[in-house]
């Protein structure tokens, strides 16, 4: 394994002081496992992200499929991680609270290896539609798939009211839409079909049958009316304003993004965006995009 030694990296203190504020002990298990394992592969990554990230090229034509476990689990930096996991940590939360560890972990599981086979059909769908070549070539990592495939999830068990996307008030039921839309306009190097693929899964376990097909394979129902599926387990009702400053996610991401941008452009000799060189013949062969959650 490689450890990652770039300086400090405030993206990654930034997250272990949201989860300090939260407090470990009101973090489910499923979720605060899921986590660890991503603060622990950005730390100790078990391959370079050229040998995890996840293409057309590298997983159907070189048959390197292992690529589809390792992807979702591997993030360009410090940022990208903080990203994702603080949106992580508020959807595991409501979610694995009212779904049950159990089957909360079923699903993490099935959409982290879910999303990766629909972003490389996307691929190559967009390249035989268009004719373009590199998009069997562009190259994605992050957990992000996995997170828009829980919004649409969270967004389902929620209906109704308003969330701010970029100043902008959008009903629940078209916020993954929306999100799609804006981060792919406003952020530069992200993975719209890794977005899209996310979206349209989370769709197939709400409007499909991906649900049914699950709680067939595991033989049991997939909802579970106690929190984190214990019975007699009381949720003891939390101020989470007193640690967001009442801001709402899509808030607390948007300034995390100023931040994110003010730390690049003070930092000297910063490195390249996503954290990693490309050779000129290395970026004529492969683009590398990351996953972005909201």
């Amino acid at each position: 394994m490689q450890r990652r030694s770039r300086g400090i990296n405030m993206g990654l203190i930034l997250l272990l002081s949201q989860i300090i504020q939260v407090g470990i002990n009101n973090i489910p298990p499923v979720t605060l496992a899921t986590l660890a394992l991503n603060i622990w592969f950005f730390l100790n990554p078990m391959k370079p992200l050229y040998n995890s990230c996840l293409s057309v090229e590298k997983c159907y034509q070189q048959k390197d499929w292992q690529r589809l476990l390792l992807s979702p689990f591997h993030h360009a930096d410090d940022w990208h991680l903080y990203f994702n996991m603080a949106s992580m940590l508020w959807k595991g939360i409501n979610l694995e609270r009212r779904l049950g560890s159990r089957w909360f972990a079923y699903i993490i599981s099935t959409f982290s290896l879910l999303t990766g086979v629909v972003y490389l059909l996307l691929q190559f769908g967009f390249a035989e539609l268009m004719d373009e070549p590199d998009y069997r070539r562009n190259c994605a990592v992050g957990f992000s798939g996995v997170l828009f495939a829980l919004k649409v999830l969270n967004n389902h068990y929620c209906p109704g009211g308003f969330v701010n996307i970029w100043g902008f008030p959008v009903p629940n039921r078209f916020a993954c839409w929306a999100e799609l839309v804006a981060i792919h306009f406003f952020s530069p190097g992200t993975s719209f079909s890794g977005h899209l693929a996310g979206i349209l899964v989370g769709l197939m376990y709400t409007q499909g049958p991906l649900k049914k097909i699950m709680e067939t394979c595991a033989g049991y129902s997939g909802y579970q009316n106690h929190p984190y599926g214990r019975p007699g387990y009381t949720e003891v009702p939390r101020n989470y304003d007193a640690y967001t400053a009442g801001l709402s996610e899509e808030e607390q991401l948007e300034r995390a993004l100023r931040a994110s941008l003010w730390d690049r452009g003070n930092t000297r000799n910063s490195p390249p965006s996503y954290g990693f060189h490309l050779s000129p013949e290395e970026m004529r062969k492969q683009r590398l995009y990351r996953f972005d959650g909201q």
